[in-house]
């Protein structure tokens, strides 16, 4: 079989991309293949799980009409600016039915700097079963087709196996795209992104000014989801946010076992910059920064360009509160319109009882002893349970499909992590099914509700570079 290959990328200016090659591995063996995904790009599993597919996964071959390639982009890492960062770990194939076909951890690039281009295992797993759950749970996200074992030994803190990643994406162009022809004043570029990235999401927009308005309505629309469902990016760079509005590059992300706004994971974000609460502000702050970037492209005059732009981003929160309103009322059963105080009041006593964010808003569709079990002193719940009641009659069915039975568990991913280093990837495809219907009861699988013992309790994640 050939993939069907486009290469719409590699045919931008050369200062958009270095073109670059997979470095081959020495005994690569296959993990999973995502076989309702290659059906949906038009590609045989069959041959993916041949010698052949195996090849192409793991860097080892350039399939036919691939022209493989690393991005270039800049962005601000944990606010400070880096203008020159690109894929030091990813080469992006092409493109197979309209999606980039990338490879994440197939070998140095030219935008390395010291690192060695590839990827532990552990962030392989983890990447596949989060962001496959992601588009389970209906949040926007790029996804895994493939998941490979590159049989080489990758230097962390102490040597770990090796895996190759193949992403899918609507494509990987990022605000730090835009900020990398800022950056060096190329607006000749710049307009060349624009049209590309409308050319690729937005074909009915117009101009620069459309581009940015978009971007902003489906960035608020993300975050909401994520809040939704007690998801922390993690690190949210502005090289980490795509112009198609899709979750993107799945690194110290996690979901919140028990509610705390104020939660982190990532051990790099020591300021708790990137945490749960704080999502949606860095948010809007990051496609401020798309807006300087894309500035000379909003008019001549660069008070008004300024103006135009500011009255854009003040739009945000008009578009983000409304879409988290509407979520977390769906989340109580109740109209998309209700009263955020009685939401709020909820969540800060889920704060201050530190309940399980899953399980807390899932069993209040179970009946009032299951949902006050969630609190070592349920009486103040009571309280609110009244006012939650007298709010009008709650949809059951609305709720439990809303509020998801199985998130992917931080304490689950690392015991499938620990099993895949050691050539155990049966507990990796137990979870990945079960967390593909995250909204349905699942007999036998109860115990994968269930919140951390006290020594499973994860604090920190990593990217695994």
């Amino acid at each position: 079989m050939t993939l069907p290959f486009q290469n719409t990328y590699s045919q931008l200016p050369a200062e958009f991309f270095e073109k670059t090659p997979p470095i081959p591995v020495s005994s690569p063996s296959l993990i999973a293949v995502n076989d309702d995904l290659a059906r949906e790009l038009s590609i045989d599993p069959a041959f993916l799980r041949s010698e052949e597919g195996l090849a192409i996964l793991s860097g080892n071959t350039i399939p036919d009409g691939a022209e493989p390639l690393a991005m270039a982009y800049s962005g601000h890492q944990f606010g400070g600016f880096s203008p020159v960062l690109g894929d030091g770990r990813a080469i992006l194939l092409g493109e197979v039915a309209g999606k980039d076909f990338q490879l994440k951890g197939a070998g140095r690039t030219p935008f390395s700097r010291r690192g060695d281009g590839r990827s532990a295992l552990g962030p392989v797993l983890r990447e596949y079963l989060v962001s496959e759950a992601m588009h389970a749970l209906g949040v926007p996200t790029t996804r895994a087709l493939a998941a490979v074992e590159s049989g080489e030994q990758v230097l962390r803190e102490e040597p770990e196996p090796g895996g190759i990643l193949t992403r899918i994406a609507s494509s990987h162009l990022r605000i730090g795209t835009a900020q990398f022809f800022a950056a060096h004043q190329d607006h000749e570029n710049l307009r060349v992104l624009v049209d590309y990235a409308k050319k690729r999401h937005y074909p009915d927009l117009t101009d620069a000014l459309d581009l940015l308005r978009k971007v902003i309505e489906k960035q608020a629309h993300l975050v909401a989801k994520w809040m939704g469902v007690g998801f922390i990016h993690g690190v949210m760079n502005t090289d980490n946010m795509s112009l198609s509005g899709e979750t993107i590059d799945y690194g110290p992300c996690a979901f919140m076992d028990r509610f705390d706004p104020a939660q982190k994971f990532s051990y790099i974000d020591q300021q708790g910059r990137y945490a749960y609460q704080n999502q949606p502000y860095i948010a809007q702050w990051n496609l401020s920064r798309l807006a300087e970037a894309l500035l000379p492209l909003f008019d001549d005059n660069q008070e008004k360009a300024v103006e135009l732009a500011q009255n854009e981003l003040a739009k945000f929160p008009e578009i983000y509160e409304p879409a988290r309103l509407k979520i977390f009322s769906h989340k109580i059963g109740l109209p998309e319109n209700s009263d955020w105080e009685l939401i709020q009041s909820l969540l800060d006593l889920m704060a201050e009882q530190k309940a399980d964010f899953t399980l807390t808003f899932r069993a209040l569709a179970q009946g009032e002893e299951a949902f006050l079990a969630n609190f070592s002193n349920p009486q103040p719940l009571r309280g609110w349970l009244t006012h939650w009641q007298s709010a009008g009659d709650a949809n059951l069915s609305l709720m439990k499909s809303t509020n998801p039975a199985f998130i992917p568990r931080n304490h689950r991913i690392e015991s499938v992590i620990e099993a895949g280093k050691k050539g155990d990837f049966a507990p990796f495809h137990e979870l990945h099914q079960i967390l593909q219907q995250p909204y349905e009861e699942q007999a036998g699988f109860e115990h994968f509700q269930e919140t951390p013992r006290p020594e499973e309790i994860v604090c920190a994640t990593f990217c695994g570079t």
